[in-house]
């Protein structure tokens, strides 16, 4: 499912709240299709997310492929990584 700028607004909006397990799993349930890992800030911290918060970062993963990757870009995307701080 390729994310559009409706379903972006919509995750960040989600992911705004200050709990991090009450945000992904409010994003799991509101979009059932995609992939939502999450993980410790550190766990990632070379790379540069998507967006962020103070509280956490967003990235998101094109599992299109024979391996999973980070990417910018929402038309492939097809899972979020949610990395606390």
């Amino acid at each position: 499912m390729p994310l559009d700028n409706g379903a972006i607004g919509a995750i960040e909006t989600l992911l705004a709240v200050q709990d991090v397990s009450t945000a992904v799993h409010a994003v799991r349930t509101c979009f059932p299709e995609l992939r939502v890992t999450r993980c410790d800030l550190s766990d990632v911290d070379t790379e540069i997310p998507f967006r962020s918060w103070p509280h956490l970062s967003l990235f998101l993963v094109d599992n299109a492929g024979h391996c999973s990757r980070l990417t910018v870009d929402p038309s492939v995307a097809t899972g979020l990584l949610v990395a606390s701080a």
